[in-house]
């Protein structure tokens, strides 16, 4: 969850100098902002922006296979090639791994990588209203597509999708426009993620027993514990930013 990641890369930096900086990516690698002291790390949608003093932001992305992991701070070289930066002061280092986005930009001009986005699930700025305005400005496009796309609403993924359409009995492959109650969806799918915002891993059914704490997603073949009948998955989208979809085909009618 980049919620969480944001909460504990603020936890570890924020209000300390920074003693290291390593940008292991071309572009960056001669950046050094030792010496400067980070004043927070927020959240927008599936970015991370870390503030350091003087107008700078070092905005970082997960994609599909970055991790931040968070130690206490250590004189060791790490040589391990997965490595694209280090961040480090006195008590710790959080040291970013696979990450999709490495980047240093003015605070000034956050807004030229998220302003693009959507209302934040998990954010201040959180607008139920202004996510089904957005929603409903391409009405034939499946729900599903339009769930996705970081302009609309910001921080859903594929498996809140799943779950959240499970739960309101919607098919991803029906268009926006013929979704009765979009304000109840993008409120359920704020109300899921707000859940499991500080949970290692995710609860959608209530029940934290293992294999039991999702409705569809990562359940393809299996019966669907409401209805039995086999849960489908199938790509959605066109290529290549096609993304997994995951649903029960009776209790989600298409």
């Amino acid at each position: 969850m980049v919620w969480r990641t944001a909460s504990q890369l603020h936890d570890a930096l924020a209000g300390r100098t920074l003693t290291r900086s390593d940008f292991r990516v071309p572009r960056f690698a001669t950046t050094d902002l030792t010496g400067r002291a980070v004043t927070g790390t927020v959240s927008r949608g599936k970015h991370l922006l870390t503030r350091v003093e003087g107008d700078i932001t070092v905005h970082t992305h997960l994609k599909m296979e970055g991790t931040w992991r968070i130690s206490a701070a250590s004189g060791y070289l790490l040589r391990d090639h997965r490595i694209r930066l280090i961040l480090a002061n006195e008590q710790y280092q959080a040291v970013g791994q696979s990450l999709g986005i490495v980047e240093v930009l003015r605070t000034s001009r956050e807004s030229t990588v998220v302003g693009h986005l959507g209302p934040d699930l998990l954010g201040p700025d959180w607008d139920a209203a202004e996510a089904v305005r957005r929603l409903g400005e391409q009405p034939d496009r499946t729900i599903g597509e339009a769930l996705l796309d970081q302009r609309n609403l910001a921080g859903l993924g594929t498996i809140y999708r799943a779950e959240t359409l499970f739960l309101r009995g919607v098919n991803p492959w029906r268009p926006a426009g013929e979704v009765t109650d979009l304000t109840g969806l993008v409120e359920l799918a704020q109300r899921l993620l707000d859940a499991n915002k500080t949970r290692v891993g995710t609860v959608t059914t209530g029940s934290t027993q293992r294999g039991r704490q999702m409705w569809v997603y990562g359940r393809a073949g299996q019966p669907c514990r409401r209805c039995g009948t086999p849960i489908l998955r199938d790509s959605l989208g066109p290529e290549p930013e096609e993304r997994i979809a995951v649903w029960c085909p009776h209790c989600q009618p298409g």
